[in-house]
This record gives structure tokens, sequence and C-alpha cells, in this order.
């Protein structure tokens, strides 16, 4: 069994071709989205303990308020994905280097690590490519002809956690958030 992996590298889980693990380092957001450098990591990195804050005190005031036990599910995951991806976020820069291409392995207590506190990248590495060099219908406007790749996004366990939650809550939003009789 595999015991490392170099960013870049992916294997598939279960000799499926659709599912994937590729070890990607993400400095931004959903997709890798970035803004503003250092500037806009660190805002980002300090936003994301405002949020994690701000969901610590929903699932304690519903835990308090004996909300239903759905809610309180739903809020846990979410609080405990962001916190996965604060950790990450907060220390990851610190203690690893980070890989310059493939072929070489992120190392922890690196001599040198590529970051700084409140800078660090969050290690994403599920990756589901269902439909893979698709291609768009001629007769469609602006993208016909054009290839895709249906559902691209590259994410990890604590993503998961976070989806999971904004899911049920979603889905059951009546039985999660009841009226209140007056």
């Amino acid at each position: 069994m595999k015991t490392h992996f170099y960013l870049g590298e992916e294997i598939n889980i279960l000799g499926l071709d659709w599912a994937r693990i590729r070890f990607v380092e993400n400095n931004g957001m959903a997709w890798g989205f970035e803004f503003g450098g250092k500037t806009g990591k660190l805002f980002l990195t300090l936003f994301r303990l405002i949020a994690i804050s701000g969901i610590g005190y929903w699932l304690w005031s519903s835990v308090k308020e004996n909300a239903s036990k759905l809610l309180t599910f739903a809020i846990a995951l979410i609080f405990a994905g962001a916190f996965g991806n604060i950790i990450d976020s907060i220390f990851y820069g610190i203690i690893f280097d980070t890989p310059i291409g493939r072929g070489q392995i992120a190392t922890l207590f690196a001599d040198e690590t590529y970051g700084t506190l409140f800078h660090g990248k969050v290690v994403d590495m599920f990756y589901f490519p269902f439909i893979e060099n698709g291609t768009f219908p001629s007769w469609m406007p602006f993208v016909g002809g054009k290839t895709f790749t249906f559902f691209n996004a590259i994410f990890n366990v604590a993503d998961f956690a976070i989806s999971c939650g904004v899911g049920i809550l979603l889905v059951f939003n009546k039985r999660v958030f009841p009226k209140q009789e007056s």
C-alpha cells in the first residue's frame, strides 16, 4: 500500500477511472480561487477564524437550547470541516515545505518551510471527474465544440463535511428551522 503521495500525483480509487486521489495544495478557496496575494491569504484566514467563531457559537447555542438533533448534527459537520481547513490555513505553511513539482513530496518539520503563520495552503485530495474530456454540442452558443470535465473539483474531508452540513440544512430546512407559532 502506498504511504505517501507526490504533489500532483494521482491514483485511482478501487481501480475506478472516475474516482481518484490527487495530492494538491490549494492556496485559496473553492476551486483554488485566490485574491490579493499574501494580504488576501491573510484576510481569508482571518475571515475563516471569524466565521468559525460564529459557527461555534451557533453550535453551542443550538445545543444549549436543545435544538433538533438534525440541526445540531449539520452545524457540527460545518464546524468540524471549517476547523479542519483552518488548521491547514494557519499551520501548514510553517510545518511543511512545499514540493516544487512532480516527484517531490511535502516534508513535515522541514528545515525551510514555505510559509508563515496564517499563510498555509489547504491540502485537497479527492477528485471525481465523472465525465472527462466531454465535448459540448456544436449548436451551443459560446461553448459549442469545446471540451469540459463534469465535476472537476478537488476537495478534502473537511470540504465534504461542510457540504454535507449545508446540504442537510437546505434539504431538511423545514425540520431544522420549524416556524415559531405566535
